[in-house]
């Protein structure tokens, strides 16, 4: 009898030892088990109030290839602007996807000068697509800068600039503004390239892999750096306006200490609103930089603005809406944590985002809460994407370019 017992005993201790604690989970005092932080959202459940429209849809090349690329379309007039990793930039009538012209500005061939070391990926084009004053501009990993008559796709000029470009140039009045990987603010002149000013600064051991793309209003070039700092710079001059800080580095490791400002600042009124990765989120005074708020965020996407809020999607992909004049968080959207969003795209009345498995999310701005979703493939979605009259136009990760519209009920 003592035998049966210890035995069954035994036998209890092992199927305990095998369940865990999930018998007793029910128990007030017995805490449920926790959920693994990194694991991907599956996706839930909603009454759709919108549909998302596929309009049209067509193929740019050969896609961002295997490297971590950000190549972005761009709108003018009636075109759509959009390249691949591999040389190929395309204009297509935004209206019905038509092509317009097509160019190539390098050939993948040359891996002596585009990363030769990397044979299983020879892609090269790693900044784009830029746009202002009749042109198209592109940058690369071999520190090229190409811009391209916007007309017709004829190379206008292209220059040399000290490393590679990984986020598009941009272009008003008489410049076109860049930044390097290596930490620098480069102007060039509009009609030849010729460098204007460079505005360098220091890169710390251990940094993302990107850059912001500046911002330029009023004369002033707005740009984040790898340092946690954003800086209001002279148009004319590349003279120094002001400097903050968004995020002073912290920790024992370099891990630990990156704060790259990677997502472009956000300029509305007077106001510039930047986020760094592992830092903060600043509300800044454009005019000499003094702090108007600041609260806890961590981020390396382009925030938006819409609603009297801006939305920053974290590094964990929860999507933020903080009120612009206070600086308190309005409500947050946990619902695709961890599936590698987009920047969030913000107009009407929908924040748009998409996502690495190939969803397109709409989300109300109001209150966070789900509205629409489309599967649109691709390999999924890294760049940001661009809207114009109400079409959202996305670039997949494999070179599918798909417009879209959101239609209610």
């Amino acid at each position: 009898m003592i035998a049966r017992t210890a035995r069954g005993l035994a036998v209890c201790c092992a199927l305990q030892l095998l369940v865990g604690c999930t018998v007793f989970a029910w128990l007030p005092f017995v805490d449920p088990p926790e959920t693994d932080p990194d694991e991907i959202s599956p996706l839930v459940a909603f009454e759709e109030e919108a549909e998302v429209v596929r309009l049209w849809s067509a193929s740019v090349g050969k896609g961002l290839g295997r490297k971590y690329l950000r190549l972005s379309p761009a709108l003018a007039g009636d075109r759509v602007f959009a390249a691949d990793a591999y040389g190929v930039v395309e204009a297509r009538d935004r209206f019905d996807g038509s092509i317009v012209w097509s160019s190539r500005i390098g050939a993948v061939s040359g891996y002596s000068r585009y990363k030769f070391w990397d044979r299983r990926d020879p892609s090269f084009v790693t900044g784009g697509v830029g746009m202002g004053n009749g042109l198209i501009l592109l940058g690369t990993t071999a520190g090229e800068i190409i811009a391209l008559d916007i007309a017709d796709g004829t190379e206008v000029w292209r220059t040399d600039v000290s490393s590679e470009v990984l986020a598009p140039p941009v272009a008003k009045r008489d410049a076109v503004v860049l930044q390097t990987s290596d930490g620098k603010l480069v102007a060039l002149e509009r009609t030849d390239g010729t460098k204007r000013w460079i505005f360098d600064t220091q890169v710390p051991i251990l940094t993302l892999r990107g850059t912001a793309t500046p911002v330029l209003e009023r004369e002033v070039v707005f740009a984040g750096f790898s340092t946690g700092m954003i800086a209001a710079v002279d148009l004319k001059t590349g003279a120094p306006v002001w400097e903050q800080r968004v995020m002073l580095p912290q920790g024992r490791s370099e891990l630990d200490r990156m704060v790259d400002v990677d997502g472009s600042p956000l300029y509305s009124g007077n106001t510039v609103y930047a986020v760094s990765y592992q830092g903060r989120l600043k509300a800044i005074r454009a005019s000499d930089g003094a702090v108007v708020w600041e609260i806890e965020a961590s981020s390396y996407l382009d925030p938006a603005e819409g609603y009297g809020q801006v939305y920053v999607v974290t590094d964990k992909d929860i999507i933020m809406a903080v009120d612009q004049q206070q600086g308190q968080i309005v409500w947050q959207q946990e619902g695709l944590r961890n599936r590698a969003l987009s920047s969030p795209l913000a107009f009407g009345n929908y924040l748009v985002v998409a996502d690495d498995e190939g969803y397109v999310h709409v989300i109300a701005q109001s209150d966070g809460r789900f509205v629409a979703r489309r599967k649109i493939g691709g390999g999924g979605t890294r760049s940001s994407m661009v809207q114009r009259d109400g079409t959202v136009y996305v670039q997949t990760n494999k070179g599918k370019l798909v417009a879209l519209e959101i239609r209610r009920g």
